[in-house]
């Protein structure tokens, strides 16, 4: 009983990993490791550098076949209230393979240059490559012969954009997106069940305060997403603190409480986090633990983030500094 339970619980999560794939670039906690560009076009070019970000991470480490993504992100300044940003991403679930890219825009303007209020707008390019890979597929005993439609890797390729608004006075920030706001074109004849309509609401919120006497910042935040589609939505609740050492290096370490929200009492997965930055380098690492029944198949959720940060000093302009001191 309790191995179909946990094979009924597999293919219920490996379904919606699959219909959600192409929606959204697949988010852990990358955006937490002070990369708030992963969610967000508006973030490029703020910040006082050049910041380079590579991710991995490995979801439910001990099931074969589990999700696995690497991604990288880079953003940087062009003049003084300009950033531009390049995102690139490779995802396997399964038999299912994505990769792409975004290319971002971000423009900063100042509504008020002394209380430090802030305004940004964001448009990013999205190209996704979807497969499916049928290479793996085998009918087995009771089905030695495969489906006779299913003839080639059904390889989509499909063009969007995303467009999203920033606002920031002092160490707060308030960040609305939109992804994937045109339908896809589907072959309806072929993919019957696949959703046409991949357009996603994201708000991201939150404060860093701290620092002042005893070189200690605080960053609680919230993270909400909302799937045009279905309606579905989720929540991250998250808590950050970082420790200054001498100029901008820190350690630093939070936690992400993520659930659905007709769910709250009920968690997706409880994550904590560490790293730090020395210099021109950055570090972080993330565990999700899992609290469903895949608890007692797998050793959670693994996140890896490697990073660098040069050219400091590019720009002067105030608004385009990171609210990170």
């Amino acid at each position: 009983m309790q191995i179909r339970k946990f094979i009924i619980s597999l293919v219920l999560l490996v379904v919606v990993k699959s219909y959600g794939q192409e929606l959204n670039l697949p988010v852990f906690t990358q955006y937490l490791a002070d990369n708030n560009f992963v969610l967000s076009p508006t973030f490029a070019g703020i910040g006082d550098n050049v910041k380079l970000r590579v991710n991995g991470f490995t979801q439910w480490v001990g099931i074969n076949d589990a999700p696995d993504n690497q991604s990288f992100y880079g953003d940087v300044r062009i003049g003084d209230r300009t950033g531009t940003g390049l995102s690139v991403y490779n995802d396997r679930n399964g038999n299912t393979l994505q990769a792409g890219f975004k290319i971002s825009f971000a423009h900063h303007i100042i509504l008020d240059y002394y209380s430090k209020q802030y305004l940004s707008f964001g448009l990013s390019y999205n190209l996704n490559s979807f497969k499916i890979n049928i290479h793996n597929f085998e009918g087995g005993y009771e089905n030695p012969a495969l489906d006779p439609f299913v003839t080639d890797d059904r390889r989509t390729t499909n063009h969007n954009f995303d467009v999203g608004l920033l606002y920031r006075n002092k160490g707060f920030f308030l960040s609305f997106n939109a992804n994937n706001i045109l339908p896809k074109d589907i072959d309806e004849a072929i993919r019957t069940l696949e959703p046409n309509l991949l357009l996603n609401y994201q708000i991201y919120s939150g404060i860093t305060f701290g620092k002042k006497y005893g070189k200690v910042e605080f960053e609680p935040s919230v993270y909400y997403q909302m799937f045009s589609s279905d309606r579905r939505s989720s929540t991250d609740l998250n808590f950050k603190v970082r420790k200054y050492s001498r100029g901008e290096d820190y350690i630093w370490g939070g936690v992400s409480y993520r659930f659905l929200n007709d769910q709250l009492l009920k968690p997706l997965g409880i994550g904590p986090m560490v790293g730090f930055q020395k210099k021109m380098f950055y570090f972080g690492y993330a565990y999700q633990i899992t609290t469903n029944e895949l608890a007692a198949y797998n050793s959670g959720t693994h996140s890896i983030t490697l990073g660098i940060n040069f050219l400091q000093g590019i720009s002067n302009c105030p608004c385009t500094q990171s609210p990170i001191h």
